[in-house]
């Protein structure tokens, strides 16, 4: 299986600097619909929710359906007030840790697609007490700086209530094998199935692909939900950036993942127990290629395989990882080798 490395390089850093906070994903899902249409897919569309939906039938009528699912979205924020004198408040859309939060950058997204730049601050620390410099405020208790000086100069902005932002990160490679950006959870996995597409497109498999690019994962899988119920899967695989936890102070058996040890592959989360044929479908595709995987321990998060699983009348469904440092922060980290050997495992999976 010969993969461009290059072109999944390049997408990767294409897909880290749209912006796609959870209810507000249009650039994301704009972008993707122009590649789909290069990519000999029967038929896609956007469901009433947002999704991306795309059908490639397969050659047998009694083949599997089988969905590929990744979230467009990503973790950020939305404006929940304007001060008279234009500082902003903002609470979170997904899971954010706030000690990351002091002095980060964001940028902000009119209705116009306009990106508005800021910075996070609290009071300094010269005049607080010691026992407060000490503590790190809640998030909604920060505030954003954007340079404006009146609530009626933020609004000449076109940013209000309910105006959504992310973190401000420009995806970088570092080295031949290494990229550093934001949103690599999950628009990691969306160049997978891209390239899982690219690599199926003139090759005819038995089996049904039913792709979702799906929408608003961070905040409670419901994009899953809803394309779990319109695509009817058989089976079905969530692709995924997991935590990569190899860092100074974890232990071994806190390991959730490691960078450069392949594809991670789960065997239970909060959310899901994967079954046995499905993780035996998993090995068995990375086993044709002789491609290295891991497993994603001990059972931390959830994913959209969770919520997909409950649809109908139930789905068996599993998870494929890339790891990834730093996740749901304003930079991650991983590895490019780690993503091509995810490419391989998910084109085995689909074609045995």
């Amino acid at each position: 299986m010969t993969i461009d490395r290059q072109k999944v390089i390049d997408t990767q850093i294409e897909l880290s600097n749209l912006i796609g906070c959870p209810g507000h994903e249009d650039e994301v899902t704009d972008y993707i619909l122009v590649k789909l249409e290069k990519l000999a897919v029967d038929k896609a569309w956007i469901d009433p929710l947002g999704n991306v939906l795309a059908i490639k039938e397969g050659s047998d009528p009694n083949g599997l359906r089988i969905m590929l699912d990744a979230h467009v979205d990503e973790v950020g924020f939305m404006i929940s007030h304007i001060s008279d004198d234009g500082f902003i408040t903002i609470e979170t859309l997904g899971g954010i840790d706030k000690r990351l939060m002091l002095g980060a950058l964001l940028q902000f997204q009119t209705d116009e697609g306009k990106r508005i730049m800021g910075v996070v601050g609290a009071s300094p620390p010269h005049i607080t007490k010691p026992d407060e410099r000490e503590k790190v405020p809640a998030i909604n208790e920060m505030f954003v700086d954007i340079g404006c000086i009146s609530y009626q100069e933020v609004r000449a902005l076109n940013l209000d209530i309910g105006s959504v932002g992310t973190f401000f990160t420009e995806c970088k490679q570092l080295n031949d094998n290494v990229l550093l950006g934001k949103a690599f959870d999950d628009r990691t996995a969306c160049n997978v199935l891209l390239q899982v597409l690219e690599q199926l497109k003139d090759i005819e498999i038995p089996n049904t692909l039913l792709i979702n690019f799906a929408v608003q994962e961070e905040v409670g899988g419901r994009g899953a939900t809803v394309a779990g119920f319109t695509l009817e899967p058989s089976i079905a695989l969530a692709l995924e950036n997991t935590i990569a936890s190899d860092v100074p102070g974890v232990s071994s058996a806190k390991m959730i993942t490691k960078l450069g040890n392949g594809p991670a592959v789960t065997a239970a989360d909060r959310s899901l127990i994967v079954p046995k044929k499905i993780l035996d479908r998993i090995k068995k595709a990375a086993h044709l290629d002789a491609i290295s995987w891991q497993y994603k321990k001990p059972t931390y998060g959830g994913t959209d395989a969770g919520y997909i699983s409950k649809t109908r009348s139930g789905v068996p469904s599993g998870v494929v990882s890339v790891p990834c440092r730093y996740i749901h922060a304003n930079a991650g980290l991983l590895h490019v080798d780690d993503i091509v050997e995810t490419i391989k495992l998910v084109v085995n999976f689909c074609k045995i």
